[in-house]
């Protein structure tokens, strides 16, 4: 009786060549990452693979395996300060996974107490923001937005839309003023463009430790006050680092999850009607193609098996949220319960602690693009559109589209804040005289 073989690395793979680890990074994968997870899943419930070249990595691709991983605080740790391969030198300190994986004091990368004191820190702020508020704020941030757009007939709603919506509504949460704000743009703008990423690193912080000085003096109905008035008592360092986790990561997840729902509204016929299928096609974006592909960075305490695979301390693991969840064995399950049972939020006691929140921006900002313009369409061929290269996330380059050119909206929304709708100073955009995008916001609601 013949033998039963492996699957075929995919097409382009270099396992092909080395039968080793599987990397996650290239052209090859970013194009067709689920024939990566198939192929993954031939070694069994963990995976060895390649986050970049020369940085291995182990990646749990079974969801009932994830949980189990994302649930063990004892067996694992957050606190990359274990990763043995970075701390015996084997990782290059300009490694492009060094900026996402490496220590910081904040909540993503704490663990027991101290992780609980800070996590709750921003667990109790964030469920003080009003939900009306922040759908009237992600309404008229959306307004400006299509509004250099839409008399066009044609936009990239990556670029000019899902790219930007996401820091113009933190902007207002975290009561940016006009100067900060421009710099925060400027800064998380730089991090995902990998232009300039130190600098634009610098910039975000010197931003961030500026807002934080002045909500010192004058606190404000904000994320930011609401969080330094916590009873967890952060200090300046502590502020600075879960403010930028919060505006990185949380802006970094809320492109791609606005920017691929967007792609499946137009190029997946079961949501012809796209208008009233929005939270159906973000539940499936969430399933299918999540924001946040291959992330979850565990460390083992000590030397261990686990799900058949021998692991030592200080080993990287990682969970996969888009093959754990659509793994095969998923299907029926899936079909038969919830639809938000997915992993894409992440699970246990670092799962995300903003997802009410960005589900409701996600939601607010493709309907009333959709509410605008009801005919838009995508404008090139789907199998010429590209995805983002990396192991980490998943986003397009662009999404172009085409419409019927309308006359911009322009609604008027009460003021529901004190301090950041203040018109700018002159100046204060720092590169130019009209000022950075959300001095020009600014100035769009006082006309």
């Amino acid at each position: 009786m013949d033998r039963p073989t492996a699957p075929a690395p995919p097409p382009g793979c270099p396992a092909h060549n080395s039968g080793g680890a599987v990397p996650l990074h290239g052209p090859e994968f970013a194009a067709d990452p689920q024939a990566y997870y198939a192929y993954l899943r031939h070694f069994g419930p963990t995976a060895p693979v390649e986050l970049a070249p020369g940085v291995e990595a182990t990646l749990v691709t079974d969801y009932a395996t994830a949980l189990h991983l994302l649930q063990d605080s004892a067996s694992f740790r957050k606190d990359s300060r274990r990763w043995r391969d970075f701390n015996d030198g084997k990782i290059a300190p300009d490694s492009p996974v060094v900026p996402l994986l490496s220590y910081r004091p904040n909540c993503m990368f704490s663990d027991g107490a101290e992780h609980l004191r800070l996590r709750q820190a921003i667990t109790d702020s964030m469920a003080r923001i009003d939900s009306r508020r922040l759908s009237q704020s992600t309404e008229r941030i959306s307004d400006f937005l299509i509004s250099q757009f839409s008399s066009r007939g044609s936009a990239d709603l990556v670029g000019g839309y899902a790219r930007q919506l996401p820091l113009f509504v933190f902007n207002e949460l975290f009561g940016c003023t006009a100067d900060i704000g421009d710099r925060v743009f400027f800064g998380i703008s730089g991090m995902f463009d990998g232009v300039n990423a130190e600098k634009a690193i610098a910039v975000l912080f010197e931003a961030v430790g500026e807002l934080i000085a002045l909500k010192r003096a004058k606190p404000g109905d904000d994320v930011t006050s609401w969080l330094m008035q916590h009873q967890s008592a952060l200090t300046d360092e502590e502020m600075v680092h879960q403010l930028a986790l919060l505006l990185g990561a949380g802006a970094e997840a809320l492109v791609n999850l606005i920017g691929n729902t967007l792609h499946r509204l137009l190029t997946d016929d079961r949501y012809a009607y796209k208008g009233g299928l929005i939270e159906e096609a973000l539940d499936d974006t969430l399933w299918e193609n999540p924001p946040m592909t291959n992330y979850a960075a565990h460390y083992p305490v000590a030397d261990m098996e686990f799900a058949g695979q021998k692991l030592s301390a200080g080993d990287l693991v990682l969970v996969s949220f888009a093959a754990a969840n659509t793994g095969p064995a998923l299907t029926a399950a899936r079909q038969a319960g919830s639809n938000r049972a997915h992993l894409a939020w992440s699970a246990g006691p670092h799962a995300c602690p903003s997802k009410d929140p960005a589900r409701h921006i996600a939601v607010a900002a493709i309907e009333n693009l959709l509410n605008q313009l009801p005919d838009v369409e995508l404008s090139v061929p789907e199998d010429s559109l590209t995805w983002r290269p990396g192991a980490f996330s998943r986003g397009l380059t662009t999404l172009p589209a085409r419409f019927t050119p309308v006359q911009p909206v322009r609604r008027p929304v009460a003021q529901t804040r004190t301090e950041a709708p203040s018109a700018p100073t002159a100046g204060t955009g720092r590169r130019g005289e009209r000022g950075g995008m959300w001095s020009q916001f600014l100035n769009w609601l006082t006309k």
